[in-house]
C-alpha cells in the first residue's frame, strides 16, 4: 500500500505534457480544480474526464501508474460517498433502522466521489509531470508580484520543494521500518480496518525519529552552503515561453469556458 502512493513522484518522460513550462501547468491544474466545482452534471463530468483522459494520453504516462495513486485513497472515498448517502435528507430509497439513504444523499456521494476522483488524478499528473526544481521556480515566478508587500514568495517555493521531495523519502523509509517489523513478528495485513490501524502506531516513532533526523541533515547541509534565502539568487536554467504553453494557455481557458457554458445550458 505504501509504495502505492504516487504524490510527489516524477516520471521521467519526453513528452508534450513534460515539456511545458511550470507555470503553465500550475495555473492549467488551479484551472481544471475550478472546471470540476463548476460542472454539476453527469455530462460535464464526462467532459472533464475525457479532458483529462486526452492530457495523461499526452503526458505518455502509464494509466496503471495513474490508476494505482488512487488506491490508498479508496478508504477515503468510501467513506465520502456513505457519509453522504446516509446523512443527506431527502426522498427515502432505502432504510434498515435509523440508517437510510435517500435520493439526493446518493446523488451527492456519487458527485463527490466523482470529483475528488477527478481531483486526486489531475493534481497527481502535474507532480508526475514536473520536477520539484520546476514545480518551486514555477510557484516562485508566479507568486512574485507578492514579494512587493513582504510576503517571503521564495521560502513558500523551497517549503514545497523540500516537502514534495520528503514525501517519497518518507514513503520508503516507512516501507523500510515495516519490514524490519514484519521481520520480528509485526502483522499488519491481519485483522479488520481498525486492528490494522492500531498496528500502525508502533511505526509513528521510528518515523518521527527518522524525520526529525533527516530535517536535521538538510538544515545542517544548507547552513554549511550559505543558504541565506532567495535574495540576490540567481537561476541556472531561467523559465522562458514557448510557442506550445502560449497554446496550452488558450486550450486550458478555452477548456474552463466550455464546463461554464455546460453548466448553463444542461
Amino acid at each position: 500500500m505504501i509504495r502505492e502512493i504516487t504524490i510527489g513522484q516524477y516520471y521521467d518522460e519526453d513528452s508534450v505534457i513534460h515539456r511545458l513550462d511550470p507555470r503553465v501547468k500550475l495555473v492549467a491544474t488551479l484551472i481544471y480544480i475550478i472546471s470540476i466545482f463548476v460542472v454539476n452534471n453527469i455530462p460535464g463530468y464526462a467532459f472533464v474526464a475525457l479532458f483529462l483522459a486526452i492530457c495523461v494520453a499526452l503526458s505518455r504516462v502509464p494509466v496503471r501508474f495513474i490508476v494505482k495513486g488512487l488506491k490508498p485513497v479508496m478508504i477515503i472515498l468510501f467513506i465520502t460517498i456513505a457519509f453522504n448517502m446516509l446523512l443527506t435528507p431527502g426522498e427515502i430509497l432505502w432504510q434498515f433502522g435509523i440508517l437510510k439513504i435517500s435520493q439526493e444523499g446518493l446523488k451527492a456521494g456519487t458527485t463527490m466521489a466523482l470529483r475528488l476522483t477527478l481531483l486526486i488524478t489531475g493534481s497527481s499528473l502535474m507532480t508526475l509531470t514536473t520536477t520539484p526544481n520546476n514545480l518551486t521556480d514555477g510557484m516562485e515566478r508566479l507568486l512574485k508580484p507578492l514579494t512587493y508587500i513582504r510576503v517571503p514568495v521564495h521560502e513558500i517555493a523551497m517549503m514545497m520543494s523540500i516537502a514534495l521531495r520528503f514525501i517519497p523519502i518518507l514513503l520508503e523509509e516507512t516501507d523500510i521500518i515495516m519490514k524490519a517489523q514484519m521481520a520480528r513478528g509485526a502483522d499488519f495485513e491481519s485483522g479488520n480496518i481498525f486492528k490494522r490501524a492500531k498496528a500502525l502506531v508502533p511505526l509513528l516513532v521510528p518515523l518521527f525519529v527518522s524525520a526529525f533526523r533527516r530535517a536535521n541533515d538538510l538544515a545542517m547541509a544548507m547552513e554549511a552552503r550559505c543558504y541565506r534565502g532567495g535574495d540576490g539568487r540567481t537561476k541556472m536554467k531561467p523559465l522562458k515561453y514557448n510557442g506550445r504553453d502560449y497554446v496550452a494557455y488558450a486550450v486550458i481557458w478555452a477548456f474552463l469556458a466550455a464546463c461554464i457554458v455546460l453548466r448553463i445550458i444542461l
